[in-house]
């Protein structure tokens, strides 16, 4: 019978996976085909599964089947990963270090602000037995659930991976590196303990999330869910690309975890602030962020940073600030968020400053915490009013994907002071991202 389908972290099929199915004596043998499928003449009921294929860490399941009922296997492919579990801590506060590694690897900290600076070196990991630092991924859609990682093998003290937040508020960032050279870097939100400058920013985390298709899904690709089959060929089989001109394909999609790492935040070992960021959603996402974080460490703008999901969740103390920064991508904002910014200003006369494009484009819930259901632009139905009421302006489609210098028309302007700057004037005619 047709027992499911074997995918990698992002639904994509895997072909010649070895599979032992065992269960009262019995032992069967099979290997998936070309779309992941896996065809065996086992008894529906419960089997123990054992799962291997080269360039993925194998493991073990036990799972029932049933008739007309796909069993969905997940893999995980060999390299280097990782993310800081909760992503966004005060300062004294714990978070985990989640790490999937395929041999022994580094770990330090690092703040990153005008200069990124090593806060503390985390020493060796590799807990002896063979491939000992590769993560388990559960089978399913763990896009709705968190992928979980750290959770089977971790249940000593001695295996506990968790670090206490410094003192001092600021984007920081994990530097992992394997024994044979491979690097990866992920972020953690560190929030003040108490407010200590008049400026905060507030991070776009929500935006990343949305934007993450670790685990096959996105708010951007099967965002209702996952289909029954794994993918073959994108253009092929995803909806993005198949219904042409209908995107958004959801009007409110599936749950998404903030529990999964987020490739895309990974910043390169030697980067340096004013170098260009490659990549196309590194340029809106944390590597970019840090660019602005940078800046007001430059200019000597003191501040505090948060996460934007603590906003929803009325732990940012605005009276606390005169001023709010909305960094580079704020697009995914929840009501309870929206009117929280719009009544500080307009009632508490907080100082919004947006420097972000795309912003409130998109509307969405918190199922939890640690899980958001995202609204594909219905901006109205949740909060009634445009996003022009507080911001001043709304996003449109027409100026996607382009980028052109701006021209001064009023040099009497105060923002130009000082400037050297004239009617007529070009001004950003660079960027530091490589998008467009």
């Amino acid at each position: 019978m047709l027992v499911g389908y074997v995918s990698d972290e992002n639904y994509v099929a895997l072909s010649n996976v070895d599979f032992v199915f065992e269960a009262a004596g019995e032992m069967i043998s099979a290997r998936s085909l070309a779309n992941g499928a896996v065809v065996a003449p086992i008894r529906p009921g419960s089997w123990r599964v054992t799962l291997s294929c080269a360039g993925f860490g194998a493991k073990r399941v036990t799972a029932e089947f049933s008739a007309g009922q796909p069993y969905q296997f997940r893999l995980l492919s060999d390299g280097l990963m990782g993310y800081a579990w909760p992503k966004w801590v005060r300062s004294g506060e714990p978070s985990e270090f989640r790490v999937h590694a395929p041999e022994a690897y580094r770990l330090e900290l690092w703040r990153y602000g005008w200069k990124r600076e090593l806060v503390r070196r985390l020493g060796w990991f590799d807990d002896h037995g063979p491939r000992s630092t590769v993560q388990v991924t559960p089978d399913g859609d763990f896009t709705q659930t968190g992928i979980h990682w750290n959770r089977q093998g971790y249940g000593s003290q001695w295996h506990q991976q968790k670090v206490v937040a410094p003192e001092r508020s600021g984007l920081y960032y994990f530097h992992a590196k394997t024994a044979s050279g491979d690097f990866f870097s992920f972020p953690w939100i560190v929030q003040p303990r108490t407010p200590s400058a008049r400026i905060v920013v507030l991070t776009s985390n929500i935006t990343w999330n949305a934007y993450n298709n670790f685990g096959g899904r996105s708010n951007y690709i099967n965002a209702a869910g996952l289909p029954p089959e794994p993918t073959v060929n994108a253009r092929q089989d995803l909806e993005r690309f198949t219904r042409p001109g209908q995107w958004p394909f959801e009007l409110r999609g599936a749950p998404l975890s903030f529990d999964r790492p987020e490739l895309f935040n990974s910043v390169p070992e030697q980067a340096a602030i004013t170098d260009t960021i490659p990549g196309r959603l590194a340029s809106a996402m944390a590597p970019a962020e840090w660019r602005l974080l940078g800046w007001l460490e430059r200019e000597g703008f003191p501040h505090d940073l948060y996460s934007e999901t603590e906003l929803h969740f009325d732990r940012v103390p605005l009276e606390s600030y005169q001023v709010v920064v909305l960094n580079t991508h704020p697009e995914y904002y929840s009501p309870e968020m929206y009117f929280r910014l719009k009544q500080w200003v307009f009632q508490k006369g907080g100082k919004l400053l947006y420097l972000g494009g795309c912003g409130f484009l998109c509307e969405l819930e918190f199922s939890d915490e640690s899980t958001i259901i995202c609204r594909q632009e219905e901006r109205s139905d949740l909060r009634g009013e445009s996003e022009a009421c507080l911001l001043g302006l709304a996003y449109s489609h027409g100026g996607y994907q382009s980028g052109a210098p701006y021209r001064v028309l009023d040099d009497t302007h105060w923002a130009f002071a000082n400037t050297g700057l004239r009617n007529g004037s070009l001004f950003g005619h660079h960027s530091l991202h490589e998008r467009c």
